[in-house]
């Protein structure tokens, strides 16, 4: 058998904002661009978040401002 070695292209990476958690131990993140709150709360673990920036590959969220978005159905 044979196999091909890929040619690795090189990722842009740019400083991203994320949340990361407060909690010791916890490894949960998310870039801030993918939140739905203005102050989100891990999902691993429930604790509360910080803000802060990382070195990693660029992404592009399409939809927009997900905090932006109303919540739930509104009944009449």
């Amino acid at each position: 058998m044979s196999y091909r070695r890929r040619l690795s292209e090189d990722i842009p990476e740019e400083d991203t904002r994320i949340w990361s958690c407060t909690q010791q131990g916890c490894k949960g993140w998310m870039r801030d661009n993918f939140a739905f709150d203005s102050s989100p709360r891990c999902r691993l673990c429930n604790a509360p978040m910080d803000i802060g920036t990382r070195r990693l590959p660029q992404l592009i969220n399409t939809n927009g401002d997900l905090k932006a978005l109303k919540k739930g159905i509104s009944i009449q």
